[in-house]
């Protein structure tokens, strides 16, 4: 009965404070539609085809934002990539590497509706699991990668639903 009353009020504090997720203020500070342009790395082209195909996907997920033509958007995001590193993190008993870190670091250029471009820096991590004495295969390396630029993104949104709130953008 206690946690009953407890969690009622709870969501009734929460549905009354007005709460918003901060995905509502990064789509306030960046509008509906968006255009994104991923520079193509030489050495690795194919990582920055992973890191475009999930800034498009957070984009239309965590946004509810449309793709647009640059000429069209609202907000303009010019995203590089900084680095990306596999570093170990787990040993077996005979000391073969087991689990890897990724760690991805996006450079992220951001332009609004009046032009004014503000600079970030987002890194995301993610840990996977390989089989002892076995290498990275390109799936794992692949996945690892959108994981974790997915998980950049994340930093992204949250970066920028800081500068919407600061900005006013709040009601």
């Amino acid at each position: 009965m206690k946690r009953l009353f407890l969690g009622i009020l709870m969501l009734a504090f929460l549905s009354g404070c007005g709460y918003k997720p901060s995905s509502y203020y990064a789509k306030q500070a960046l509008g509906n539609k968006i255009y994104a342009e991923v520079t193509i790395s030489r050495q690795d082209p194919r990582n920055s085809v992973l890191i475009k195909d999930a800034v498009n996907e957070a984009i239309v997920s965590r946004f509810s934002g449309k793709l647009v033509a640059k000429e069209q958007a609202d907000s303009v995001l010019h995203v590089k990539i900084g680095s990306i590193a596999f570093s170990p993190t787990v040993y077996d008993k005979y000391g073969y590497v087991v689990a890897y870190k990724t760690t991805v670091i996006l450079a992220i250029d951001y332009e609004d509706e009046t032009k004014k471009v503000q600079k970030l820096t987002a890194s995301g991590e993610y840990d996977f699991s390989i089989e002892s004495n076995s290498v990275i295969s390109d799936n794992n390396r692949f996945d690892a990668i959108r994981y974790a630029a997915s998980d950049a993104l994340d930093e992204f949104v949250s970066k920028i639903a800081i500068k919407g709130l600061r900005n006013g953008n709040n009601n």
